[in-house]
């Protein structure tokens, strides 16, 4: 028994490093150590989101909600003037594998009956944070989250996992820009065959197969220029979507 505990503390606590650091360089002590109380508390996020879910009045008659749901890149997506009207919400935590957001996928998403959701993971698969991050373990759960959808009549956009760059520090070595390409290869084949929408957020913060600099603010996290620039694809790629549904 004490083996496995030992083991298990062992295992949270690299997991927290993996965590604390995609947050930001700017991490202290403090916040590494909430980031293991979560993982070995609640590993799925279930109480970050519980509350302002319960507060949520369901959409109005003809209202189509939107649900973002992701990992960092959608937590730290904070646009008042998108997500400041009600009609998109926003349900990212960062630091989370696509295991993760499976786990919360029917609170988080399915319980705000949105009409659309835009599902955003994979950065943190292709770091193994948390789980193995195979090509196929990251299928399943997208396939998992894309059916759950569509058995409740929501409508998936799947969004591109975004460029990495050691412009600032080396993040390719945990995110290899070839592996990336490969998950977005299938993700974009996967969509066609699924009936969602592909969103390439990729094609336009990437130069080749790195993050434009002047477009993140560490080489794995849009800027304010970045979200400006994916703001817009997101929204044809909604627009295509609910055209689906009519």
């Amino acid at each position: 028994m004490y083996a496995g505990l030992l083991l298990a503390l062992v295992w949270a606590g690299e997991a927290a490093a993996q965590v604390a650091p995609a947050q930001g360089a700017g991490t202290t002590s403090d916040e590494r150590v909430a980031a293991l109380r979560r993982v070995l508390t609640d590993y799925g996020g279930l109480t970050r989101y519980g509350s302002d879910n319960s507060e949520l009045p369901p959409p109005g008659a003809g209202e189509r909600r939107v649900v973002f749901f992701g990992d960092d890149a959608t937590e730290r997506w904070q646009d008042p003037a998108l997500f400041g009207a009600g009609r998109y919400v926003n349900r990212g935590i960062g630091g989370q594998n696509s295991a993760q957001l499976l786990l919360r996928f029917r609170q988080d998403v399915i319980g705000l009956a949105p009409a659309v959701v835009v599902i955003h993971a994979g950065s943190n698969d292709l770091a193994r944070m948390l789980g193995p991050g195979t090509r196929g373990t990251f299928a399943d759960n997208i396939m998992s989250m894309t059916e759950l959808a569509k058995a409740h009549g929501i409508r998936v956009v799947l969004a591109s996992i975004l460029p990495v760059c050691d412009c600032f520090r080396d993040q390719t070595s945990l995110r290899s820009p070839v592996r990336l390409g490969d998950f977005n290869e299938w993700l974009r084949g996967y969509a066609g065959s699924a009936g969602a929408v592909y969103l390439d957020y990729f094609t336009a913060l990437a130069d080749g197969r790195t993050f434009k600099r002047e477009l993140t603010v560490d080489g794995l996290i849009p800027n304010a220029a970045g979200y400006a620039l994916m703001r817009p694809l997101a929204e044809a790629a909604i627009a295509e979507a609910l055209r689906g549904a009519q």
